[in-house]
């Protein structure tokens, strides 16, 4: 069976897909609900903050660490994707790609639970290579899921369907952060008897992660249309997928627009990602946050992120890709200005003096009890909360952008460009935060390089024409 997506006057038929029921569609968005607690636990408010703090036990040190544990990774998927990418647009259907990456991601995340406080050497090692495969397991699953997009709906509610699913996602993270708050972190006696001296109650998102994705990834696999084989062996697919691969590269520079937006969101999306990647590492270094503080801090933010992404869907819809993406990229370089605006000197003295926008310095000598009681927590706070509400629609019109600008007789082939594209330097700016972190041995300054990739995204984002490019010939 074949999908037809219409655009005006210009249709092109999508071989092997069906069109998604409701059911489909919305249990291919589940797949962000079943993900995103990794990236809420794991990569950003609970696990990475601990290992920062407690399995290296120095905050400097260890975002120099994780950033270059996920250099590695996106360097790594930045070789790969590409590749298995063409042979499974080839070979036909992804559903068997995702499970593969899924399995990989649950197997690593459950290993983080041995993940001791006080590691050094050979441990940090493996610890580190567990993140880098979890990462790479959920990155792979996310490529091909984003690859069944375009046969899923009409092209006019694209934009819905992507921003719903980012929400649906956020929402995931909010619940799982919401559990594992209320049943590990908060209680003295955390569920299962488990002993936080040794952060078991840290530990446990990883196992956590996991049986959750395992859960909630098969209404995908049971409900969601998937493309049909080919009928190519797997050496052909690979052969196959890997000359269109290199026949769609040397195509693209006939397709200058759509290249421009490509290198646009290479710079923001490397830029929005390290905000998230290094937020939870950031704010435990510079307030000495607890999980519990980071734990609310997250739901907090999550809440507004899965606002933020609803609302950019219908704006997508309402105003086009390209003005909801600078709209929030804007947004987003104020934010993170104002995140690195903030520094705290002398925390846990009687001395401590904070600073926040850049020139106003006040003494902190006896701070109230309770959460986000200074002025500093409190402009933290609210620029993470901004952080989050322009986050979701920068990442879901961009799903879209491409789907507006690619003839429609190749969006397959461009949406392949486009998965290529969000991986191919993905290593750059981890590799930077924590190059300069290493260098200037500050928390501040490594997260301050960040504005320079969602600078340079905003202005070669400023080039891009919201037109579709027609076939060359």
């Amino acid at each position: 069976m074949a999908l037809t997506v219409s655009d005006g006057d210009d249709s092109v038929t999508i071989t092997g897909t069906v069109p998604a029921s409701r059911l489909g569609q919305f249990s291919w968005a589940l797949f962000d609900w079943a993900n995103q607690p990794y990236f809420t636990l794991v990569t950003t408010f609970i696990f990475a903050p601990y290992f920062t703090l407690h399995v290296v036990g120095d905050a400097v040190r260890g975002q120099e660490l994780w950033g270059y544990g996920q250099a590695i990774a996106g360097l790594c998927i930045a070789l790969l994707s590409p590749v298995m990418g063409a042979i499974a647009d080839a070979a036909g259907p992804r559903k068997p790609w995702i499970v593969c990456f899924q399995l990989i991601c649950v197997a690593a995340c459950a290993g983080l639970w041995l993940a001791m406080p006080g590691a050094s050497g050979g441990d940090l090692v493996w610890i580190i290579g567990l993140v880098v495969m979890a990462s790479l397991g959920a990155e792979f699953a996310t490529v091909f899921n984003n690859a069944m997009l375009p046969g899923l709906a009409a092209r006019s509610r694209l934009g819905r369907l992507s921003g719903r699913a980012w929400a649906l996602g956020y929402l995931g993270g909010l619940i799982s952060l919401g559990f594992i708050l209320g049943g590990f972190s908060l209680p003295d006696v955390p569920l299962f008897g488990l002993d936080k001296a040794s952060h078991e109650h840290d530990r446990v998102v990883g196992p956590f992660s996991a049986v959750w994705m395992i859960i909630f990834v098969l209404p995908l696999l049971l409900f969601t249309p998937d493309a049909t084989p080919s009928g190519i062996s797997r050496r052909q697919a690979a052969r196959k997928g890997l000359r269109n691969l290199v026949g769609t590269l040397r195509e693209v520079r006939h397709y200058r627009n759509v290249m421009l937006f490509l290198l646009a969101r290479m710079a923001y999306f490397d830029g929005l990602s390290a905000v998230f990647a290094f937020g939870g590492i950031y704010a435990a270094g510079s307030f000495g946050w607890t999980t519990t503080n980071l734990g609310i801090f997250g739901i907090i933010l999550t809440i507004f992120a899965a606002v933020g992404a609803v609302a950019g869907g219908w704006l997508d819809d309402r105003i086009g890709s390209k003005r909801t993406i600078l709209f929030a990229v804007v947004g987003l370089i104020i934010a993170t200005l104002g995140v690195v605006s903030i520094a705290v000197e002398g925390l846990g003295t009687d001395n401590r003096r904070d600073t926040v926008l850049f020139f106003i310095h006040y003494a902190q000598n006896a701070p109230e009890e309770g959460m986000f009681t200074t002025l500093s927590e409190q402009l933290f706070l609210l620029f993470g909360i901004m952080i989050g509400v322009f986050g979701g629609p920068a990442q879901a019109a961009s799903r879209t952008m491409i789907s507006r600008l690619a003839p429609v007789e190749k969006i397959g082939e461009f949406y392949g460009l486009y998965a290529l594209s969000g991986k191919a330097t993905a290593f750059i700016a981890p590799f930077a935060v924590a190059g300069i972190t290493g260098f200037a041995q500050s928390q501040r300054y490594g997260v301050a390089v960040i504005l320079v990739f969602l600078i340079l995204g905003l202005l070669l984002m400023l080039l891009v024409r919201e037109e579709r490019s027609q076939v060359a010939v």
